[in-house]
């Protein structure tokens, strides 16, 4: 294949890969909040269990049909990611609830630095000044758009820093994975789905029951929240296939940075549901900040020595090839 045909199908597959990580991201919030705030479903940590075991299945039912062939992951690499991937989800959720709405959004705004750290220490990586640069108008930018109210804690901080490192180190994890074990998106999640879903299962209704005071077994289930959980259940099969695809085909630390698009649209979708009473001056400016810096950072990264390896990777360890259900992951052009 010809080179310009090549890096021509490969922009096509980047940008479809976004679009679907966009798109199942801001559905699922929406359906999320829906469901939480409209039906008073607030077992979040059950609720992800129930999105992992759904993404479980499907995997289950792909490998029965031939479509994922089967893979090896090492048990310890599995426990060390789904610990991480735990501490992540139920960090997040403890540091929303013991922190300010402020203070959570700058929490998040932090796991870039602390990604680029993990890709320099881990990886050898090596970031231009125009990357770095690009890097910090991304961060002022969405800090103006969603930091308002800050107040700091102790036990709010201890959460919040569990859930930065922890959620860095799943990210990570799942392109380190990816690359070493040369695994596909599919058979990455055929591994760890399962065994979230258990584990989220089993202590989910006890932690919900912590953090809410309510026991997800008293909940008032009808027809209409049923549709909502099983709605949501479905999206969350495409946002976790779209992570792990996004972060495969890039990096943790360009799925931070771009990700942060989500949390644009989700604003101002909030303008059109809501109105205008949370658009305002400085959160359109913050927007226009962050979106210039996500441009900017996409040019930096791209451009020879924008983004580079000080050393040789790390070695692959070669397996079957993946069936019809690949990924395409061409990790020699990662960003």
């Amino acid at each position: 294949m010809a080179p310009s045909i090549k890096a021509d199908r490969k922009a096509v597959l980047d940008a479809a890969a976004w679009m679907f990580n966009v798109v199942t991201s801001v559905g699922i919030i929406i359906v999320n909040k829906a469901l939480m705030a409209t039906y008073g479903f607030s077992f979040a940590t059950t609720l992800t269990g129930l999105h992992f075991a759904t993404t479980a299945l499907m995997t289950a039912v792909l490998r029965w049909l031939g479509c994922i062939q089967s893979s090896h992951l090492p048990l310890p690499e599995l426990l060390k990611f789904v610990l991480f991937a735990n501490f992540s989800i139920v960090g997040m959720n403890v540091s929303l609830m013991w922190n300010s709405v402020g203070f959570y959004q700058i929490a998040k705004l932090s796991m870039i630095p602390v990604s680029c750290f993990l890709e320099v220490v881990m990886d050898k990586i090596r970031y231009s000044k125009d990357t770095k640069l690009s890097i910090a108008v991304v961060l002022l930018g969405v800090g103006v758009c969603t930091v308002t109210d800050v107040s700091v804690n102790t036990k709010g901080s201890i959460a919040a820093f569990i859930a930065v490192w922890s959620t860095s180190l799943q990210q990570y994890y799942v392109h380190h994975l990816q690359r070493r074990y040369n695994l596909s998106s599919f058979s990455l999640l055929g591994h760890t789905a399962p065994a979230q879903a258990g584990t989220l299962l089993l202590l989910g209704p006890f932690l919900d029951y912590w953090l809410t005071i309510k026991r997800v077994d008293a909940y008032g289930y009808n027809l209409v929240s049923v549709m909502f959980i099983i709605l949501s259940c479905t999206i969350a099969v495409g946002t976790n296939l779209s992570q792990f695809i996004c972060i495969g085909r890039f990096t943790a630390v360009s799925f931070q940075v771009l990700g942060h698009m989500k949390t644009i649209l989700v604003l101002v979708m909030g303008f059109f549901f809501f109105g205008k009473e949370g658009l305002n001056l400085h959160v359109v400016l913050g927007m226009i900040i962050a979106v210039a810096g996500m441009i900017w950072y996409g040019n930096a990264s791209s451009k020879p020595g924008g983004k580079e390896h000080r050393s040789l990777s790390l070695p692959t360890i070669r397996q079957q090839k993946p069936g019809n259900l690949s990924d395409s992951s061409e990790h020699d052009g990662n960003v």
